[in-house]
Parts: C-alpha cells; structure tokens; sequence
C-alpha cells in the first residue's frame, strides 16, 4: 500500500493537486483587486449578487468572490489568506473536511467560503464549540463581511428574542453547535409564526468538527419540562446497593453466563461499561424489597432502579467521569476533561449518581423536544467542517454524513519529532520514568505539557513533581477557570503543565509565551474590569473613548512582550521546542493526535512520546496478549522501558478496536433514532405548514370524516347492517362532542335501511352542522384562529408522550434479539404502529376540543370575578351563609405570612390573608 501512495500519492494528496488550478486562477486575481479603490472592492458583492440572478452559479464566480474576499482581509485585519488555506476555503464550499493541522489559521479559512456561500442570500452558519469563539470570531472576521456590505449575526447564550431573530436573519451568523439545535427545538415549539427564529438550513461550516460530530454525536439535545417529582426510591435503592459485593471483569468472554455460584451480587463488565445483576444478587433484591420476582413487570421501576444504582456505583467514577461541586454532580467531558455545566446523564443515572454521593436528588424532568447532533447536521443542504484531526474517523463521517476529508498541506513543513511509544510493566514505573523525563526536559529549559486522561491522574501526577521541587502549573476540569491563560503560557522556557486530555483547545501555545496573556495581565494589574479587558481585546466596532484608550494600551503591552518574547522563543527553540509528553493512550487516536498537534506548529520544532503501562485500560482491557506474554519471558522488571514498533503497532491495533466499537454504537444509535427522526420530520413538517397560516377548515373536515368512518367500520365489522347496540357504542364517543342526548338513537329496523357508507354520511352530517354553528357563534376569523392553536397544543402534547413511549420502548427492544428478531426492525415496526396511533388520538383530540371548546365573554369573566368575592362574605342573593369563625391573628408586616408560603406578610400576594388581592 505505502509503495503504491509513493507512485499516486494519497487520495489527499490528489484531491488537493484537482484544485490547484483553481488556486493559480484566485492567486492570479491579486495584483487586479490590489488596484481597486475600497468603494470599487465593495461594490464587487452587488455584482456577484447580481450575476448569480442572471444565472451564475457559485462555481463559476468562485476564483474572484475568494480573491475579493482574501483582499478584504488584507485592508480590514492585515491578514492574507495563504495558499493552503485558498486550498481549504475550496473544499469547505465543496461541502467537505479540511483537515488543517494546529496554527494553520482555519478562522481566516472560514471567510472565503462564507462570504461566497452567503451571497445566495439563504444565511451560513458558521459553527464554533463555545460561546467565546463564536463572539470572538463574529466581532474579528465580522469585520471583512461588513466591509464587503454583508450583515453578521450572533447567537450565544443570552441572545434572545428579536435580537436572536435579527442574528439568524444576517447574511453570515457565528454561534455554537447547542444553540443552533436548541432554537431549531423552539422553533418547532412555538404557537405563533412571529416566535420562529431560524430561517432554514442552508450552508454550516462546522469548527473543530470531529468533536461535535463524534464526540458529541450520541448525546441527545433535550428542552426538558418539570416531570414527576423524584421519588425517595433512589436513595433507598443506592442503600441496598452499597451492600452489595461487586466483580469485575476485564472482557465479556471472561463472564460467567448464569452462573449461580458466582461469589458477587453484580459484575461490572469494564470493557463494555455495563453492570448486571447475579442470580445472588436478583436474590438479595426479592427479599429487601419483600417481592416474589423482581422480573414480573409490575416490578419494572424497581429493576430500573437497581440497575442505574448498580451503574452508579460499578461503572460511573468520581473526579473521572464526573465530579461533585457545590453540592451539585457535574458531568466531565471525558474527551476535552472540561465541566459540562447543565447536562445531567438521563433515565435516572443522574440521580442515581447523586443519591450515592448523599447530595440532593433532582426531580425528574419530562422531554418536550428532542433531537441528536447526528440529525440536526444532517437538515443542511450543504455542511463542511475543519479540524487538525479528522482522518482517523473517515469511515463514520463518510457513512453517517456522506462527508469526505481531504489533508490540507501545511505552510510550512512540520519539525516535530514524534518518538515511538515506551511501555512499562507497571503504572508506578511508568510515572517514575515520566517524572525523570519532565526533570530532564525542566534541566536544559524545554517546556514541557503533560496529558493525562483523568483529574485523578493529573493530580497523582502533581504531587509526584511537587515532591521533586519542579515548579508546574496544573490544569483540569477542578480548576479550568485559567485554562486558556494557563495554556498560552505552557511554551514558555522551563514550563511545565500537566493537563487532562485537551483541555485548553481553541487556545495556541507559542514558543516563549503569548504576548496576548501577557498584555491582559498588564491591563489587570493596572486595575482593570475583565469586561473592559474583554471590550480591549475585542474586535466589535466601538466609538467609546475608554474601551478606544484600553485598546491602545492593550496594544503597546502585546508589542512589547512580542519583542521580549523573540528571544526566549529562540531560546526554547534551540533546546528542542515544546515536548508533549503523554502518560496514556486514549480510546480514540484522533485525542492523541490532538494532543501531539500542540507541539510543532508552523513549522516550529517540537518533540512527542506517549508513555504507557501493561496496566492502563487501553493495554489492559484492549491490549494483545502477545505484547503481554514478551514482556513476562523477557523478565523486565519495573523500571524497565520496551521501545519498540512492534509495541506501537500493538496499541493502535487496540485503539482501531475501540473505534470501530465506538463507531459500531454510534451508528447503531443512528438506526434507532433515524426511526424518531422520520417521525419528527412529519410533525415538524405539519406543525410549520399550520404556523405559516394554512387554512385548516379542509384539514377539519377530513378528520371528521376519517373519524366517523373509523368509528362505523370499527363496530360494523363484515356484516351488511349495524345493529342498534353496536351503533350505540360506535357513536358513544360523538355524544360526548357534537351528538345531543338521544339524538340518532335508531333501532334494529332503522338501521336495517342503512349501509356502511349511509351511516357515515348521515354522522358526519350532523358533525359539519354541528361546526358549522359553532363557526357561526364565533366567527370565521376567530374560528381559523381557534384551530391553529388547538390543533398546535394538541400536537405538542401528544408528541411529548411519543417521545417517552418510543423511549421506553427502545429500552427493551434489544430482547428481541432472543427470539431472532432483529430489534432494529421490530422498533421500526412498532414505532410506526405507535405513530398512527398517536395521529389518530390527535385528530380526535383536537375535534373533541374544538366542539367542546366555549368562549367566554367579558362580562362573564367580571361576573366570575364578583362571585369569587361575594362568596367570601355571602352570597349574591343577599342571603348570609354562616362563615366558619376564626381566630383573629395578629400579622406583623415582616411576620411569614400564616398560609405556609413562605414569603413575609408584606411580599405575599395570597387572597387567604391579603383580601386586597381579590
């Protein structure tokens, strides 16, 4: 294989010589568009405008939109795209993943096929993981847009109402991945067409696209309502499992299938994360709980909650998959070690955790509207991405997103020196020896970063250097409030940080330090507000004189420390550049690329070595036992190091193992949620077509008539003619709508005279007369009006319900497989049975209300409101009722008031002891 790329180079490498030609046309416009006045540049964005009416397509206007583009941004920020990224500006607008590698600039990429792309006039939306980019990138490469006569738009966290609507209205809107899907959920919340936010789904240039594409691509997006209030039965259940005895197995074929004998009362599996009951255990379960067979399905909650305890306790770790702070259980990224702030596991895992931390258990909440990264992404016409790591998941964007990568060359040759991995028999000899390669390192002035995978081993690791006096900065989710600054730093001469896994991403470590954290310092010590900092290194256009004279000296700062920092950048350049130092392989190699991806940008020198134990999880779990057994014949002991290829080749062989896994649950999530998907694309669909003010009284008509003949057929069944009792029953339901009391109440010889199709028409005309009189009552207008919102709260009440139920039904469906059914298929099966159904139930719903349905009048509400008060003393009639005596109770003004709210006297609004609220 490696000789044939040698002849025809990498499919990369021959994608990228395709649009070579492209580049030379772009490149060759420079000395053209150099010569154009400001006002004869900006007028180019009307004539691309104009050409792409008259029928040009965005190829054809592609070289000059990009060389008017790479201009802008010369005048307006002094940077001029080089010809690696003109390179990944063309294959973002293909709609495909550049791979750029750390430094190389993908912010500036983002410009050419954004400024082309928005010139259709449909809105692009350029994706960023967190609010700080999305602002930052907004205000700084906004800046080319505006100058070009294109509007900028951004929706964070806070955004909200008509300035939101403003932002997805703008030519070219930045924002983060969880507010793009969250207000797509709202949307499709919303009564009323003026709450609609987002205009459609056009063009998505997604940054750092593996992290939310993959890493983030099983974890739902929910808009959650108040549920039922947590029950004591969590706590309860974590007492009974803290009693339980637990084993744990390294593989699944190490588990003994049904083995009553087995000395434990559940096994943890910890390759595949799961934790199950013993017999012993299933025993121990039926007595505590005084039940016969904890399986019968009276006894599902219970079970449920055996499991998520079980789960809580085995598989989910503190400080590793979540930490617990300020009373609360917070999730930890286990890709980029960070807090997840508001997301909580679902199906009570959450609260499992919480009851075993003896912190206070969260009501359950209830799903109103859900939807996955996977299939939010996938409602662009067009998507494309940028990462420096993305080549190792080419399989799954390929089949989930029908995306390719292309490897963008860098601008300058890569220095970095990335060494074979070292493998110790033992953790502690492993850490011995990363500690005399971070004194080694600290000696001679290399700086040094550190990835662990765990805040646990990032702390174990901190105690090790603090014994041997090496002055290090640590950075994990427990203290990530410096991480960029920490970050920034970590290439100064003679630095050491130790961080878990990624943290810091977003953030380049440049040789000698970072002017920019420097400067920001300056400016604090000078006393000022981090907000005005913020405003100092922003980009938003501003005529305020404080933030104008903080941006002056925020620039005189950076360009001092730059001079300063060009020696000690020659300095750490000469000692070998940044080291990375890894102290375990992650499950997926893309985290260890990023990793090794710090070191060595543009060019710079830099070196990288992951150290490993035959006892970290990826070895111990996925590891080959011939690596296993070499290492026992050899006799190595401790302090030992084998250094081989063959070593490497074992642990990325492990790591494909994982991956592929890791994919395989994925794109098995996918089937699953593929089938919810088809579902909510219908209702979604039909839900927009009745806010944009589709006239439903068509839509009316056809559910009475479906409902009726649904009805008659029903109860009517093969025979010729209904009987009188069967009538009855069908039409039970209509006298509870549009039917009076005995109104169509035939005998056996009445319905002698009727076929099927008679007895429908004949029901379904006494329902249209019966709408009719209702339309005239209230009025055409509002009777339109009245159905919208009807049919609008009855779907949204019904979809919240098929929500649950096709959630609880995936829970099982995997038993299906037992019978040889495939689960997949059965859900789908089952899935769209439900559909119907809940289709049904919501024409009927929406009839029965809309018959049902009364207006009252203002007079009405006034008299309702005047009863109310009379009531309390006596009634209208002018006859006194006798009123229960109470005690008179003396109130003072800052007493809690007397009816349990809580509230003082003067700040309760109750009508108990406030008659003035009446």
């Amino acid at each position: 294989m490696s000789f044939l790329k040698k002849i025809f180079g990498t499919s990369s490498q021959r994608e990228v010589k395709a649009i070579m030609p492209l580049v030379d046309k772009i490149e060759a416009l420079e000395e053209e568009y150099k010569a154009l006045t400001d006002q004869q540049l900006q007028a180019k964005t009307p004539e691309f405008q104009q050409r792409l009416k008259d029928g040009e397509t965005l190829d054809d206007i592609l070289p000059e939109a990009f060389a008017a583009c790479r201009e802008a941004a010369w005048r307006v920020l002094g940077l001029r795209p080089y010809r690696v990224q003109l390179i990944g500006g063309i294959i973002l607008h293909q709609g495909r993943i550049a791979e750029m590698k750390t430094g190389e600039g993908k912010t500036l990429v983002a410009t050419l096929p954004a400024y082309l792309n928005a010139l259709a006039g449909k809105g692009v939306h350029i994706v960023t993981v967190n609010d700080y980019l999305a602002k930052r990138d907004s205000e700084w490469m906004g800046k080319v847009y505006r100058f070009m006569g294109l509007t900028v738009g951004l929706v964070i966290h806070g955004v909200m109402g008509q300035a939101k609507k403003d932002a997805y209205a703008a030519d070219i809107t930045y924002g983060t991945n969880n507010e793009f899907g969250f207000d797509y959920l709202r949307d499709n919340m919303a009564i009323y067409s003026q709450e609609l936010v987002q205009r459609g789904h056009y063009f998505a240039i997604v940054d750092e696209v593996d992290s939310i594409l993959i890493d983030e691509a099983r974890t739902p997006l929910i808009i959650s309502g108040q549920g039922e209030k947590s029950t004591q039965l969590y706590t309860v259940v974590d007492q009974f499992v803290s009693k339980l005895t637990c084993q744990r197995v390294a593989k699944v074929d190490e588990k003994e299938e049904e083995d009553v004998n087995i000395d434990a009362d559940y096994i943890v599996d910890e390759k595949a994360r799961t934790a199950t009951l013993t017999a012993r255990g299933i025993k121990k379960a039926e007595q505590a709980f005084n039940i016969e067979n904890l399986a019968d399905p009276e006894n599902t909650t219970l079970s449920h909650h055996i499991n998520q305890a079980i789960k809580a306790r085995g598989v989910m770790k503190r400080d590793i998959d979540y930490v617990v702070k300020d009373g609360q259980v917070i999730i930890v990224d286990e890709f980029t070690g960070r807090l997840m702030f508001g997301r909580r596991y679902n199906e009570g895992l959450h609260q499992a955790i919480e009851a075993k931390e003896h912190v206070e258990v969260a009501n359950e909440s209830k799903t109103l509207a859900t939807i996955t990264f996977q299939n939010y992404f996938r409602l662009y016409d067009k998507l494309s991405g940028m990462t420096g790591t993305a080549m190792t998941e080419e399989e799954e964007f390929g089949t989930i997103y029908e995306l390719d990568i292309v490897e963008i060359p860098t601008n300058k040759p890569v220095q970095r020196i990335d060494h074979h991995d070292v493998v110790y028999k033992t953790e502690a000899g492993k850490l011995r020896a990363v500690v005399r390669q971070i004194e080694e390192c600290h000696e001679k002035g290399q700086p040094v970063l550190v990835g662990t995978v765990s805040i646990e081993k990032s702390e174990e690791l901190s105690d090790m250097l603090k014994r041997k006096g090496i002055k290090h900065n640590v950075l994990n989710a427990k203290n990530h409030e410096k991480e960029a600054e920490i970050v920034a730093q970590a290439g100064k001469l003679g630095a050491v940080t130790v961080a878990t896994n990624m943290a810091g991403r977003g953030t380049d470590i440049m040789l000698g330090g970072n002017a920019e954290f420097l400067a920001k310092a300056d400016l604090r010590r000078a006393g000022m507000s981090d907000e005005l900092i913020a405003e100092a290194t922003g980009y938003a256009e501003t005529d305020n004189q404080e933030i104008l004279d903080a941006r002056k000296m925020f620039a005189d700062a950076e360009a001092k420390y730059k001079d300063e920092i060009k020696e000690e950048a020659e300095k750490v350049r000469e000692v070998g550049g940044l080291f990375i130092l890894g102290t375990e392989r992650h499950e997926s190699r893309r985290i260890d690329n990023q990793l090794r991806g710090r070191a060595g940008r543009q060019g710079d020198p830099g070196e990288s070595r992951f150290y490993l134990s035959l006892e970290d999880d990826i070895m111990r779990l996925f590891g080959s036992e011939r690596v296993m057994g070499m290492m026992e014949k050899l006799g190595v002991d401790e302090d030992t190091p084998i250094e081989q290829k063959m070593l490497t080749n074992a642990i990325e062989n492990a790591q494909k193992q994982v991956e592929s896994r890791n994919f395989q649950t994925r794109k098995n999530v996918l089937q699953y949620d593929d089938v919810m998907n088809t579902q909510r694309e219908v209702i979604y669909k039909q839900r927009r077509q009745v806010l944009d003010g589709e006239d439903l009284q068509a839509s009316i008509q056809n559910m009475i008539h479906s409902m009726v003949e649904n009805a008659i057929q029903g109860h009517m069944g093969e025979q010729k003619h209904m009987d009188a009792e069967s009538f009855r029953e069908a039409t039970a339901l209509f006298h509870t709508m549009f039917l009076k009391p005995g109104e169509l109440a035939l005998t056996d010889e009445e319905l002698q005279k009727y076929n099927e199709q008679q007895l429908v028409e004949l029901v379904e005309n006494r329902a249209k007369e019966a709408y009719a009189a209702k339309e005239q009552e209230i009025g055409s207008p509002l009777m339109r009006e009245l159905e919208r919102v009807l049919m609008l709260r009855v779907v949204d009440e019904y979809w919240m319900d098929q929500i649950d139920a096709m959630n609880d039904l995936k829970q099982g469906i995997g038993l299906r497989a037992y019978a040889q059914t495939d689960p997949v298929v059965a859900y789908k099966k089952e899935g769209y049975e439900m559909f119907e159904q809940m289709v049904a139930a919501i024409q009927e719903e929406t009839l029965r209300r809309l018959f049902l349905v009364r207006l009252r009048k203002d007079e009405e509400v006034k008299r309702e409101r005047v009863a109310k008060i009379t009531s309390e003393s006596g009634a209208s009639d002018g006859t006194v009722r006798k009123q229960p005596q109470r005690k008179a109770i003396k109130i003072g003004r800052n007493d809690p008031c007397p009816c349990g709210s809580g509230l003082k006297w003067k700040k309760c609004t109750c009508k108990q002891f406030h008659p003035d609220q009446q």
